[in-house]
This record gives structure tokens, C-alpha cells and sequence, in this order.
């Protein structure tokens, strides 16, 4: 786990990095700078961009991690390269066609409930294709186990971006119409770097030999964008829909409660980075030891270090709600719920990379297709009773079910689940911690009383972490930080 432990580290440096930039302009500068109207807009258009993305990608980033190294020759490999530089186009073209003469159709239909949509539905055309070839141009470096840069550019960059855009508005260099524009401008230029750093560690070579096991590939691909829809489907089809029910304005409060709980997930967001090429070295190899082996201890590190964080927010997720206005902190319930999914997704290890790198997609497609109807199903039914806390509720649902058939299927097909005794360990710690502090509050200012609490929490957490040697890695790295034997 070297060289995953090494690069894991450094992306989780930066991905904190761009949650912080992201916290900053979620929960203060958004909030303060802009109207919750426009806030709303820029939440359903990214949302609505992520989860047209899969689509616009043909699946090229997922397939060239799977197939890259199975290719010995180099004219095999320049050849399917090319193919996957070119194959989004296939999408995109016609998409693009038939949308130029339905535009007014479409608009109509995603305006329906909030009308100032109508004027934007361009922009989620551009984001998704910029989106689209990011991931295939950071795929692109990840064959080369070259991570690092490219999750900065996933992470921080466009963050900052927006932070600086953001700072425009305020002193009325911009206003919000451009802001709007800017933030899809970002995107379209975080590709066009991604492209040029991709380049400069593999630079292609364009090559139209024959591909051996193109059938295959192509099919790969296709199912493939079913795979990676339903998987962003779950996690943004929430707020796509709250923009069809409710007033748009709550769409921006529930991002707020959306945003802090994804954080949870950062150091499995960076550690996937350096794990997808890897595992699918090990499948392709027939490694079933060293799959195993990873697999356990990436759900043993995520699941520790993902139950911080969730204790973190929650014991200090009524003095953050303090901190800014009013009308955003009614997502409490928001953050509890969908604070539990992720760090359900957490306990699941490299669980997702092994099922979409293996033989057995399809099946896993298969389960996902349905859960997707289950998840509109859901918010349909939840989202006009109880709002944004539906919704949430909706998504935890989603999730719990969906990882469970995950889980159970890779136990049955690899005989290998990422959970032991430890894991129950690490849960009980979890919820006793939540359980002393979250209803401990200080009388101080709001950021004294989080700053105590949380010193206090880690304190404890890591000293019962180090005590019980849940696990060798996480134990290793705390020891050498505190310089302890």
C-alpha cells in the first residue's frame, strides 16, 4: 500500500483543500454575496451537468481504467487510446444536434416549476462536455498512477475559481448573470489544463490499428455510462428534482446540508484516485490475495477516518448553523441522514472499483437500474410531504440498499467482505463519542464552542484508535506524526 498510502495522502491534503475553498464559498460567501435565487440556479445546473456527464463521456474514463493494462503492444494500446479520445464524440454530436432544434422543449420542461431555468439550459450542455473530458484526461494520467495534479485540478481549482468569482460580484465587477457564465467558463478551462498535463505524462500517439476485443470494449463502454449514471443519479438527482418541486431557493439551503456532509467522504474520494488502476491491475492479473488484502484495508482506513469526520460535524453542526444565515440552517436532519450514507459509502472500501473493473458489471447494472427507478420513485413520493428533508431521506434510503446488494454480491462472487471484528469496534467508538458531546455545548462564540469540542473528540477518538490497533495502517501514520514507537 505504498505508493497508495503516499499518493492517498497527498490527494487527501488537496481535496481538504477544496472542501475548505468549498466551505467558505458554500456557507459564507454564496450565502452573503449572492441571492439564494441565483444560488439555487447554480446548484441545479451543476447538478443537472453531473448527471448528464456519464452520458457525454461514453464511459471512455471508466474503460480506459479497466482495459490499459491489457495491452502489451504499443500500437494495441495508441490505437485504443485513440479510440477513447474520440469515443465521447459519438454522444456529444448528436446530442448537441437533436438539443439545437428541442431547446425550447427542454426548456420548457425543466422550467416548469421555476422559470428562470428557461435561460440557462445551454449551459448544462457545455459543463457536461467539459466534465466529461476532464474525467477522460484524468483517467488518462491515472493509467500512469499519476494522480496527485489531477485530483488538485478536480478538487481546488475551480473552487478557487469560484471563489474569486464570487469576490467579483460582491465589489460589483460582475454581476450575477456573468457570475453564472463564469462558473461554467471554469469548468471548460480546468479541462483544457487537465488535457495538457494528461499529454505531457503520456503523450498520444494516433493510431487506427486494429483493437483486439472491440466488441467487448464498445459494449463495456455502453453499459458502462448506465453504470456511472446511476451512481451520479444517486447522489444529484436529489437536488435536479427538488428544482422541479419546490421553489428553487431551497435548493441552495439544501446544498448547504449537502455540502457538509460530503466531506465525509473526501479521503475515500482521494484515496479511489490511486485504487482504481491498481485494482484493476490485480483483476486483470488474477491477484485474488492482494485484491483481498486491499480491499479490507481500504474499508478499515475510509471507515476510521470517515467516522471522525462524522462525528466532527455532527457534534458541531447546531453552533455551524449559528454561523450563517437563518434561512439555510433547517437542513439538520439533511446532514444526519445523508451524513449516514456516506459514511456507509466509506465502510465500502474499493468496493465500486472492483465491481465496475470486473467481469460483473452487468449485473451490478442491473441491480443499479432498478434502484435508480427506486430513487425517483422515492424523492417523487417525499420531496412534495416533507421538502428537502424528503428528499434526504430519500437518498439515505437509496444508498443503504444500493451498498448492501454491493456488498453481498462481491461476497459472493470474490468470498471476501471489507468488515471484521475492528469495524465493529471503530461503529460503537463512533457512537459513543456522538452520543458524550453532541449534547455538550460550551457558552462561548459559536467557533470556540467547535474548536473545544472537536480538540476534545479528537483527542479521545484517537487515543481509543491507537489503544484498540483497529488498524495497522491508520495506527502506523498516526504513530510516525506523533513521533511515537
Amino acid at each position: 500500500m505504498g505508493i497508495v498510502t503516499n499518493q492517498s495522502f497527498k490527494n487527501t491534503v488537496f481535496t481538504y483543500l477544496g472542501f475548505g475553498v468549498g466551505a467558505l464559498n458554500t456557507l459564507f460567501l454564496y450565502t452573503y454575496f449572492i441571492s439564494d435565487v441565483y444560488y439555487g440556479l447554480v446548484a441545479f445546473l451543476m447538478s443537472t451537468a453531473n448527471i448528464v456527464m456519464p452520458l457525454m463521456a461514453f464511459g471512455a474514463h471508466n474503460t480506459i481504467i479497466k482495459y490499459y493494462s491489457a495491452f502489451k503492444t504499443k500500437n494495441s494500446l495508441n490505437s485504443f487510446l485513440t479510440l477513447m479520445l474520440l469515443l465521447p464524440l459519438a454522444l456529444i454530436i448528436p446530442i448537441g444536434f437533436i438539443g439545437s432544434f428541442t431547446y425550447e422543449a427542454i426548456g420548457e420542461l425543466l422550467s416548469q416549476k421555476n422559470a428562470i431555468v428557461k435561460d440557462y439550459v445551454w449551459y448544462i450542455y457545455v459543463t457536461a462536455i467539459a466534465m466529461a473530458y476532464f474525467e477522460v484526461f484524468f483517467a488518462w494520467s491515472k493509467t500512469q498512477l499519476q494522480t496527485v495534479f489531477g485530483n488538485f485540478m478536480k478538487e481546488v481549482f475551480h473552487r478557487v475559481g469560484v471563489m474569486f468569482l464570487l469576490f467579483a460580484v460582491y465589489f460589483k465587477w460582475i454581476d450575477v448573470e456573468q457570475f453564472v457564465l463564469g462558473v461554467v467558463v471554469l469548468h471548460v478551462i480546468r479541462t483544457i489544463i487537465m488535457k495538457l498535463y494528461a499529454f505531457s505524462v503520456k503523450l498520444p500517439k494516433i493510431k487506427f490499428y486494429r483493437i483486439e476485443g472491440l466488441p467487448s470494449i464498445l459494449k463495456y463502454s455502453a453499459l458502462i455510462i448506465i453504470a456511472g449514471s446511476i451512481a451520479t443519479i444517486i447522489l444529484d438527482i436529489d437536488s435536479f428534482m427538488l428544482g422541479m418541486y419546490i421553489p428553487i431557493q431551497e435548493v441552495a439551503y439544501y446544498g448547504v446540508a449537502i455540502y457538509i456532509a460530503t466531506v465525509i467522504v473526501v479521503p475515500s474520494r482521494s484515496m479511489q484516485q490511486i485504487l482504481q488502476p491498481l485494482t484493476a491491475q490485480y483483476l486483470n492479473d488474477k491477484n485474488t490475495v492482494a485484491l483481498k488484502d486491499l480491499y479490507v484495508r481500504s474499508s478499515q482506513t475510509l471507515f476510521i477516518i470517515g467516522g471522525f469526520i462524522f462525528l466532527i460535524i455532527l457534534i458541531n453542526i447546531n453552533a455551524l448553523y449559528m454561523l450563517i444565515p437563518k434561512e439555510f440552517s433547517g437542513g439538520l436532519l439533511v446532514v444526519f441522514l445523508v451524513g449516514i450514507a456516506k459514511l456507509y459509502d466509506c465502510l465500502m472500501g474499493c468496493n465500486n472499483v472492483v465491481l465496475f473493473n470486473s467481469d460483473y458489471y452487468r449485473m451490478v447494472l442491473f441491480f443499479g437500474v432498478i434502484l435508480t427507478v427506486l430513487t425517483v420513485i422515492l424523492n417523487i413520493v417525499f420531496i412534495p410531504k416533507f421538502g428537502i428533508n424528503g428528499s434526504a431521506l430519500a437518498t439515505f434510503l437509496a444508498i443503504s440498499i444500493y451498498n448492501t446488494i454491493k456488498i453481498y454480491f462481491v461476497k459472493a462472487k470474490f468470498n471476501m467482505m471489507p468488515f471484521d471484528r475492528n469495524t465493529a469496534k471503530v461503529l460503537v467508538l463512533i457512537i459513543s463519542c456522538t452520543a458524550l458531546f453532541y449534547f455538550w455545548e460550551f457558552p462561548f462564540h459559536p467557533i470556540l464552542n467547535i474548536a473545544f469540542k472537536s480538540l476534545l473528540a479528537s483527542v479521545i477518538y484517537v487515543w481509543v484508535i491507537l489503544k484498540l490497533n483497529v488498524s495497522d495502517d491508520i495506527s502506523g501514520v498516526i504513530k510516525n506524526y506523533l513521533r511515537l514507537k
